[in-house]
């Protein structure tokens, strides 16, 4: 059936769809990398960073643009992957996952923002102090009463967003590029006197890259929303390919003006430092305020994405039915709701955090590699079955074999790069959350679990309790 002309107003398009993937991934991580690399690695060991970073995340976009063709009708974005191909149980840790890790991303934020306004104020320290807590609880509210007049006019907010923080972006790399001094580049590239062997080099750089690059599934995650199905798969590819190129030159840049250990110890957003060790004092100000629109713009994007993945499910019946609730503006509202008060209870608890920034950043890419890992493995599942595969060539399916596959192993070696810590700490969120998917089937009077339902929930609930273990015995620390 054709869309009527009202409904094909309400749908983006692919600059839009493109818009809202790069939005989600250009936020604050674009403004740590300086620093983040400068204490992990030289310049040989970020090229091969973000030559394995950028294979792995393009594998993963190549995914995501498969099952957007192969799987047309699941259109309830990323966690719906997870369900499809792994039953409910899955597909609510995966909807659960992603959900966890854009509330640890927007907590994030705010203390990227605030951290940035402490380098003029003090009373914003590191942006862990009471007024950083109480500015940003403000910002919290603000966005939530703007998402909640609509997601449209939202998502068009966004991307005007997107273009003005590009810009000071593209300026900071040209700027350093034509800077560039070369006794310092070479000083640089290969950096191992007081850093550790290449290959842990490389490992130490997995998380940040993987952070700056969550987003990715931003397409997916408002697919419903898509003029073309087949939109979802290239804004996701595009969108990709454009901040690849974005942050790999930010990284190169940074080591062509300033030498390693210089980087490594520059407060953070570093950007800010390495940018005013080139062109003086008022390159604070306008990294600073490039800092500020950027994250300000991906909070915006993150929040669109949380409702939405609380929303999705509660309509598919896998999570409780008051979170499908929308306004009379077609927000949904009782998700946007839960997701705003997630965000302020984690700000709360950054006042006892040691490192909350670091933290927020580790603990968001640990959650977001379920979701990713189940997408991917899914796609893997349908090549090996040849479900949706019935009238596509032998070549094609080798092929999208081979890239579900990488990303599979991939997601993997994050999980691994990551570490235990933050996995079992991904359980201890898990393990309680489960109470709403509980909620959900009785609602419904469906059956509760299947047999390897009740191993997985097993294995969740066991390590939640060795995370609850070792936060209380300091083995953990947050």
């Amino acid at each position: 059936m054709a869309t009527s002309a009202p409904e094909a107003d309400k749908k983006f398009s692919l600059p839009t769809l493109t818009a809202m993937v790069i939005g989600s991934m250009v936020g604050a991580g674009v403004f740590s990398l300086p620093a983040r690399f400068g204490v992990a690695t030289g310049i040989l060991g970020s090229l091969i960073a973000w030559g394995i970073a950028g294979v792995g995340m393009l594998m993963l976009a190549f995914v995501f643009q498969t099952l957007a063709i192969r799987k047309p009708a699941l259109d309830a974005g990323v966690f719906i992957y997870a369900k499809a191909g792994f039953g409910d149980y899955a597909g609510f840790n995966s909807a659960i996952g992603f959900w966890a890790s854009t509330i640890a991303g927007n907590a994030f934020y705010w203390v990227f923002i605030t951290a940035t306004v402490g380098a003029f104020y003090d009373g914003f320290g590191d942006g862990d102090t009471v007024l950083a807590v109480a500015v940003s609880t403000v910002g919290v509210w603000v966005f939530h009463v703007l998402i909640a007049r609509g997601v449209r006019n939202a998502a068009i907010i966004n991307r005007i967003i997107t273009v003005f923080k590009i810009l000071p972006i593209i300026v900071f790399i040209i700027v350093l590029f034509v800077s560039f001094d070369a006794g310092v580049f070479a000083d640089n590239f290969f950096a191992y006197d007081d850093l550790s062997s290449l290959d842990e080099q490389i490992r130490n750089t997995m998380i940040i890259t993987t952070f700056v690059f969550l987003g990715i599934e931003g397409a997916s995650v408002y697919s419903r929303y898509a003029r073309k199905r087949t939109d979802v798969g290239r804004a996701t590819v595009l969108g990709f390919l454009s901040v690849l190129a974005l942050f790999a030159l930010v990284t190169t840049s940074s080591y062509s003006v300033m030498p390693q250990p210089e980087m490594a110890t520059t407060r953070q957003p570093s950007m800010v430092g390495v940018f005013e060790s080139v062109v003086g004092a008022w390159g604070e100000t306008f990294i600073s305020i490039a800092v500020i629109i950027s994250v300000l713009g991906a909070y915006l994007a993150w929040t669109l994405m949380a409702a939405e993945v609380m929303y999705a499910p509660a309509r598919s019946d896998d999570l409780p039915e008051f979170l499908g609730r929308e306004n009379d503006d077609g927000t949904p509202i009782s998700a946007l709701i839960v997701t705003s008060i997630a965000v302020q209870s984690l700000l709360l608890l950054t006042l006892v955090i040691d490192d909350a920034l670091n933290f927020m950043l580790d603990l968001c890419t640990s959650l977001a590699l379920i979701p990713y890992f189940l997408a991917a493995a899914y796609a893997l599942k349908l090549t090996i079955t040849g479900e949706a595969y019935e009238e596509v060539g032998a070549r094609t399916r080798r092929k999208e074999a081979i890239i579900a596959g990488a990303a599979t192993v991939y997601t993997l070696f994050l999980f691994d790069a990551a570490g235990l810590e933050f996995l079992l700490l991904s359980t201890v969120i898990l393990a309680p959350a489960t109470l709403l998917y509980v909620k959900a089937r009785a609602e419904r009077g469906a059956r509760l679990f299947t047999p390897t339902e009740i191993g997985l929930f097993a294995i969740i609930v066991v390590g939640a309790v060795s995370g609850v273990i070792g936060l209380a015995t300091g083995t953990i620390a947050p």
